[in-house]
């Protein structure tokens, strides 16, 4: 949309609830920016369900989360703050010449947006220059195409770099080499990595719970629970895709306290084939855990919060793309009390 000021007075909100009463029957979260969530253009092929694995959030954009991280203490992976973040906009199909129609002449009867702007959109849309009656002799052959903003960046400054007004491409064709935010298969990837949810990282100890001054605590990772997930973003109505796949590959202790020693003294546990760490045994108490922590001081009447935090390798393929290409590594971690106690003497 170009740089106009809309007032937000009775004029706008009538032209909002004219928008409404246009009565597409699928709305999707993600939007034009600054104009609201609604995506009254077409509907991507296939149906999206409810459970939370399939589902139209970014407007043009479908999620498939079937193989993504489940259970109840699961949580998204981040990258090293600074490093990256997903696209906050992007530019994707949205309205069929009709759909467009509506949408523009309902902006324009309500005469909110003032004259001089009207005409130009008149003349951009309707009078040929370029395009002629909302290219409705196109109509089966391509879409206009929208702006849309990534659901939960709406207040990013970066969410209004997507300016451009509506746009035609046709079916199977590029957009215009001016459009730099297009939406691509590299970018659906990083949509997909924002999706992407992985287990909780709270680990076994041995002893659990509390544990006491100068002994060895083991800890380790039900690795049954850490397989790779994934999340498979589409734009139907351009049959492309890409999917994101984060495998585990390490495990970083942070004991909560300075009193304290890792094991390995870098506090990074790397996996061993489909293990991280190893679990306590009988018999093995004057061994060094492979994984795990000793408390140098007691932790009195508190606890320590120890906090485990597993890193994950994140690589995406896509339409064009059929061999894994990296993003950058995500983490995710949680916290659990640890409490030591002082003793003079320990026997296994």
């Amino acid at each position: 949309m170009p740089a106009v000021k809309r007032s937000v007075g009775s004029a706008t909100l009538t032209a909002l609830f004219c928008l409404a009463a246009l009565g597409h029957p699928n709305a999707y979260a993600g939007g034009r920016g600054g104009e609201g969530n609604e995506n009254t253009g077409p509907k991507p092929r296939g149906d999206a369900t409810h459970d939370g694995t399939l589902s139209a959030t970014a407007g043009a954009v479908v999620f498939n989360r079937s193989k993504n991280g489940s259970g109840e203490s699961t949580g998204p992976v981040a990258a090293a703050p600074g490093t990256w973040t997903p696209p906050a906009c992007y530019y994707a199909p949205r309205y069929t010449p009709a759909q467009m129609r509506q949408y523009k002449e309902s902006i324009w009867g309500v005469e909110s947006t003032g004259y001089q702007w009207d005409a130009k959109q008149r003349d951009t849309y309707v009078d040929g220059h370029p395009y002629k009656d909302f290219n409705e002799a196109k109509a089966g052959k391509g879409y206009w195409w929208d702006s849309y903003v990534t659901e939960g960046r709406e207040g990013d400054p970066a969410a209004s770099t997507c300016a451009e007004d509506n746009f035609w491409v046709d079916t199977g064709a590029a957009p215009p080499a001016n459009i730099s935010q297009a939406i691509t298969p590299e970018m659906l990837a990083q949509l997909a990595y924002a999706e992407m949810r992985v287990p909780s990282t709270k680990v076994d100890l041995a002893p659990a719970g509390t544990t006491k001054v100068n002994l060895p605590t083991w800890a380790w990772l039900d690795t049954a629970k850490f397989k790779p997930v994934s999340v498979t973003a589409s734009v139907p109505l351009l049959d492309v895709t890409a999917t994101t796949t984060a495998q585990p590959v390490s495990l970083r202790i942070d004991p909560g306290t300075a009193d304290a020693q890792t094991y390995p003294a870098s506090g990074v546990c790397e996996m061993t084939g489909d293990r991280i760490g190893e679990a306590y045994a009988k018999g093995r108490a004057e061994e060094t855990p492979p994984c795990g922590v000793r408390y140098l001081r007691s932790s009195g009447d508190d606890s320590y919060a120890l906090r485990a935090t597993l890193t994950w390798k994140i690589h995406w393929t896509g339409t064009g793309i059929p061999e894994p290409r990296d993003l950058p590594d995500g983490t995710f971690g949680v916290g659990q009390d640890v409490v030591v106690q002082e003793i003079q003497s320990v026997n296994r």
